[in-house]
């Protein structure tokens, strides 16, 4: 005698089907290559490739960071317009906004990581970077007049869209060495200081004060000398951030694990992206858990843990 009532999948199967679902609907897959995916690197559900998917603001382990991130997400029309006009505004205006937009955390406690989209100075040397693209390589300086009209809008977005070029070119920056990178930020201070425009003149004159003070040698608690330098790590992170915004990948913060050799299966947290001329990071920086220095990893060798986003995107 057959058995009329229909079969259920179990559990098992089910779940594993959600999951494919899942990593095909994050992922723009076909189910049937989301399901190869799942079962060649096991993905585990909620988890994805890092060559997939955005992470902006991950959820770390900084309460009030993602206490302040929540409550920006809540602002009203009229306050983000206001912040869009201060974002529109380069250098200064558009620094400030970034290092507000994106702000401090840390590691947890075990993973070796220690402060991230952090530093003295980060606001300053984010106004300085903008300098140097605005001396150096002006075509890419978005028209004033367009900026105002979309800071009406009120959407980062949309500002981020028209600031892509800039952005990026600022972030190239940062690859240079400490010392070609100071040079850089002096030689355009010092051609924007003497400016026809005395707002940019006035700014370039303030900046230069600030980089003088950063770069001069201080004595420490025991006297021994140092110099506090470029807080170049953090407004690394906050670039790469926002480059994310547009062109897909994970932030600095976000939780991971590897596929390579010999460190399958180990987590870390990504602590800087690397990039190309266009599109997504090409590598990132993760610090294994434990570790004492970085390690580089091509996208294609990591797996982004679930659950990493403070806000849905």
């Amino acid at each position: 005698m057959s058995d009329s009532t229909p079969r259920r999948t179990s559990a098992p199967g089910r779940a594993r089907k959600r999951a494919i679902r899942e990593h095909a609907a994050q992922t723009g897959l076909a189910y049937s290559v989301a399901a190869r995916h799942l079962e060649s690197v096991g993905l585990r559900p909620g988890e994805t490739l890092a060559t997939y998917g955005r992470t902006i603001y991950p959820i770390g382990f900084d309460p009030h960071r993602q206490l302040l991130v929540e409550r920006r997400e809540r602002r009203s029309f009229e306050e983000r317009v206001s912040d869009t006009r201060r974002a529109a505004a380069l250098p200064g205006g558009r620094a400030e906004h970034l290092a507000e937009r994106f702000p401090p955390s840390r590691g947890g406690t075990g993973t070796g990581v220690g402060v991230l989209y952090h530093g003295e100075g980060r606001q300053e040397l984010l106004a300085m970077l903008y300098i140097v693209v605005a001396t150096e390589s002006p075509g890419l300086l978005p028209v004033v007049g367009d900026l105002a009209w979309i800071a009406e809008l009120g959407e980062d977005t949309a500002l981020d869209t028209a600031c892509a070029e800039v952005d990026r070119e600022a972030r190239r920056l940062l690859d240079q060495e400490p010392l070609g990178l100071w040079s850089s930020i002096q030689k355009a201070l010092d051609i924007a200081g003497h400016s026809a425009d005395g707002q940019v003149r006035q700014e370039a004159i303030r900046q230069a004060a600030l980089l003088h003070t950063m770069m001069t040698p201080h004595l420490g608690y025991a006297g021994e000398p140092y110099v506090e330098g470029l807080p170049v790590v953090g407004a690394r992170q906050t670039l790469d951030a926002l480059l994310i915004v547009a062109d897909d990948g994970h932030a600095s913060g976000t939780r991971v694990r590897l596929l390579t050799q010999p460190n399958d299966a180990r987590s870390g947290t990504i602590i800087g992206a690397r990039w190309g001329s266009s599109g997504p990071p090409v590598g990132y920086l993760v610090w294994l858990d434990g570790a004492t220095a970085p390690l580089s990893v091509c996208p294609e060798d990591l797996i982004v843990l679930a659950g990493q986003e403070t806000i849905p995107r």
